[in-house]
């Protein structure tokens, strides 16, 4: 019978650290992180006040760096360590109310997969069904500027340079596999029941061990039908579903996916149940610096998506956006205003490690490599990072903007991140949690916050005012919401939700100087969003 993690029923709808394992902490000296080192930095994660960890992939690998191109879906990176390592891991986390997911790639494997080798190296070998093949190569298919299929005999994943300048293969090859992310990346033929079979058993080997869930790769990318109807098809949404029904049939499980096509689609409860914002990233950072049609276009976002949407400022894609530091430009106002944004608003929050300490990216390196620096911990060669030599740079920020310094701050990004975290989930019944952020005029932004429970949990509601440069309304939604370490739940000694939020709106209005007549003007949303009423004078009318 699958095992209970023992955590929280609701820890997932708190906020998780996205961590890249080899960058995080170095517990050997050779140079790259391990789990060891990321077991001796888990007090961190807990003080932070985060929920949930993300590790990007830590399974065998040829790649030796970023862990997509897997080789062993059921080992452990042994520069990373082992698993009795994952297994400690687990263990301690759980220990301080942390869950662990960790990447799983069921798209495509390594090129030195064992499986695909005796599939290029034998025709009839069982394992050549479990990749797709064709005797010559398909003629239409264009996906990001090159042809997906490979000519295997001429071993183009040995091509250093760019995919779409792999030279052609001789005239008349035969024998072509399909990659969708390169030559050294095939992907599996998930119509093919013994692959298929093969990855259930691997995520089941993972949550019998006691594994938190899994955040799924490239799950639009899972089923192609031809040249045109490649990306995100009926039998990938299909296939995402009975991922997410697997992993979820152990107890307190979650599921996450990364589905930049029709990212909310994927988040809905009858395919993946969460999936990644990708759509509405750009408007949180481009909000602070004062572009309102992004502040419109979160408004409007949460009228329709999904309540479990996964938010986030950048992670280890470039596609997806620099360090957040190198975004604002190193402007902390701003960065912690994006910050609170996507913090408090609905959905999961997923921060990218380093960026609760306003961690810069790595100068003159290309691809995904500025972003993927080793962690600022404290002033120490390297940051603290490693005694040895460093697989990568610090940030150029390090001495500055790093774990120790930070905390020593009263104003730090890293406080500022403490503050503005949930130290616990707050739960409701459907349709009766819900969030108001106001964006109010040029000069402040007031930040509004509160639930209301049914009262047979007891209703309160709690607010939080907070002073940042900007704005005006910027978010309404019924979606759950997480409430900061500074607002857990206090009866309100008798006084009902509608009396305690005109308290509230009336300190706001005196902190401003306006009357209640303006502010009236400007929170008759508030009204409708909390109480269902159609202006502040309903809410007064309930006192």
């Amino acid at each position: 019978m699958p095992r209970d993690n023992g955590l929280d029923e609701h820890w997932h709808q708190g906020a998780f650290m996205e961590i890249f394992v080899r960058a995080y902490q170095d517990s050997d000296g050779d140079g790259i992180g391990d789990l060891r080192g990321l077991i001796s930095r888990l007090d961190h994660l807990q003080q932070l006040g985060v929920r949930g960890i993300w590790l990007m992939p830590v399974t065998l690998s040829a790649d030796r760096d970023h862990g997509y191109a897997t080789t062993d879906f059921r080992r452990v990176e042994p520069q990373y360590g082992t698993l009795d390592d994952m297994r400690e891991l687990l263990r301690q986390a759980h220990r301080r109310g942390i869950g662990v997911i960790m990447d799983y790639v069921i798209n495509h494997a390594s090129h030195e997969f064992p499986a695909f080798r005796e599939a290029v190296a034998n025709p009839r070998s069982p394992y050549r069904d479990w990749f797709m093949w064709s005797t010559d190569a398909p003629r239409g298919w264009d996906i990001w500027g090159k042809n997906p299929w490979y000519h295997a005999a001429s071993k183009p994943w040995e091509f250093k340079g760019e995919w779409k300048d792999l030279p052609a293969p001789p005239s008349g090859a035969k024998d072509h596999y399909f990659g969708t992310f390169g030559a050294h990346m095939p992907d599996f033929n998930l119509r093919h029941e013994p692959a298929l079979r093969y990855h259930f058993d691997s995520l089941r080997f993972w949550m019998n061990m006691g594994l938190d869930g899994v955040r799924l790769d490239a799950v639009p990318h899972m089923v192609e039908n031809n040249a045109q109807d490649w990306n995100d098809q009926p039998e990938s949404r299909a296939l995402t579903k009975r991922l997410q029904d697997l992993v979820k049939s152990y107890p307190k499980r979650y599921t996450v996916c990364e589905a930049t096509a029709s990212p909310e689609v994927y988040g809905r409860a009858d395919v993946c149940g969460a999936a990644f914002a990708f759509g509405l990233i750009p408007h949180i950072v481009a909000a602070p610096k004062g572009d309102e049609a992004a502040v419109r276009a979160m408004v409007d976002y949460w009228k329709t998506a999904p309540p479990g949407m996964a938010t986030f400022l950048s992670n280890h894609d470039i596609f997806a956006g620099r360090r957040a530091w190198d975004q604002f430009g190193g402007d902390e106002a701003r960065y912690k205003l994006a910050a609170s944004t996507y913090l408090l608003m609905p959905g999961t929050p997923f921060i990218y490690y380093g960026e609760e300490v306003g961690q810069a990216g790595l100068p003159d390196l290309k691809g995904d490599l500025p972003i993927r620096g080793p962690m600022s911990w404290d002033t120490r060669p390297h940051a603290g990072f490693t005694k040895g030599t460093p697989f990568r740079a610090a940030a150029p920020n390090a001495g500055s903007h790093n774990v120790l310094a930070q905390s020593a701050g009263t104003r730090s990004i890293l406080r500022h991140y403490r503050d503005q975290l949930p130290a616990a989930v707050v739960h409701c019944f459907t349709g009766e949690k819900r969030a108001l952020f106001s964006y109010l005029d040029l000069d402040l932004y007031i930040g509004i916050t509160g639930w209301i429970c049914d009262e047979r949990r007891g209703s309160h509601l709690h607010p939080l005012v907070r002073e940042i440069p900007r704005g005006r309304l910027m978010l309404e939604s019924d979606a759950p919401f997480l409430l900061p370490r500074s607002l857990r739940p206090k009866p309100k000694n008798g006084r009902n939700e509608p009396a305690f939020l005109l308290e509230v709106l009336r300190e706001v209005a005196l902190h401003r100087g306006e009357t209640e007549q303006i502010l009236a003007a400007h929170t008759s949303a508030a009204a409708q969003a909390f109480f269902n009423l159609p202006n502040l004078e309903g809410v007064q009318a309930l006192v």
